[in-house]
This record gives C-alpha cells, structure tokens and sequence, in this order.
C-alpha cells in the first residue's frame, strides 16, 4: 500500500507539471513570445530551455548529456521508491512521491522536447532573479527537503560483545 500511495502521489505531481507546462507553453504560446508579465515583478513567466541540471549546469546541448541526465532521473527514482517503497509515514510518502513526480516530468520533457521547459521567474524585493524553473523543480526541491527531515530512522546501536 505503501508504494501504491507514493505512484499515486507522483502520477499526480507528474499530470500537474504536464498541465502547466502544456497550458504556458503551447496554449500560451510562451515557445514563441519567450516572455509574459502576469504580476511583475513578483511572478512573470519566461521561456527557459534548460538542456542540463539545476541552473543549466552540464548544459552541453549533446545527445549524450541528455541521455544521461534521463538516466540519472530515472535511476534516482528507482533508488527512492525501492528505498521507501515500505515506510508507514505519510509524509514521508508524500516527500518521495514529489521527488519521483517531479523527476519523471522533467524526463518527459527532454524525451520530447530535447530539453526542459521552465518557464516561472519570480523576483522580488529590488532583487532581479534571472532563474526560470518549472512545477517539477519546486516539486523535486520540495520532496528532497521532505525526505531529510521526515527520514529520521536512527542507525541501529552495534551489540559488541
């Protein structure tokens, strides 16, 4: 059951990220007009292909690093749901479950874009922030952060003799 809950909750963090990305991008057209102000400076959306990780690093723009980065995505996911895939702790479920989510969007998207779409910048404060990111990168940042609070197993205690 305990699995069923964390794909279940990645499903819906994947569908949400599709949604948004699919509503911006194409039905906006933001691929094409590349910037829109919806409440400046606090939250405007700007097209933002990011070919590598968090804040474009690795971004080489070459078959091979898309390839990899997909496969370190999807291997990252197997390693969290084998590892979790019997924990009891909702939140704990819920912090995995937008990890996996969160990564499988932003696979599907350099599967058919090349690339990933992020298109949120938010600025504030006199602070000019030129970062654009996606619902998956809030999602991903958000599960990891989960999972290192709500992971607190403590190690067992060795019996020496």
């Amino acid at each position: 059951m305990p699995l069923i809950r964390i794909l279940g909750i990645s499903a819906i963090i994947f569908l949400l990220d599709r949604g948004l990305k699919f509503w911006v991008v194409e039905g906006m057209d933001l691929r094409n007009i590349y910037a829109i102000d919806v409440w400046p400076p606090y939250l405007n959306l700007r097209m933002g292909w990011n070919e590598g990780m968090n804040f474009g690093l690795f971004a080489s723009g070459s078959d091979i690093t898309k390839w990899v980065l997909i496969g370190i995505g999807l291997a990252f996911s197997a390693a969290l749901l084998f590892w979790f895939r019997n924990t009891r702790k909702f939140w704990l479920q819920l912090s995995v479950g937008l990890v996996v989510g969160g990564a499988i969007g932003n696979i599907y998207d350099r599967l058919a874009y090349g690339a990933v779409a992020d298109f949120l910048n938010m600025s504030c404060c006199g602070i000019n922030n030129p970062f654009v990111f996606n619902v998956a990168d809030i999602s991903i940042f958000a599960g990891i952060a989960g999972v290192i609070i709500f992971d607190n197993k403590k190690p067992e205690k060795s019996h020496k003799r």
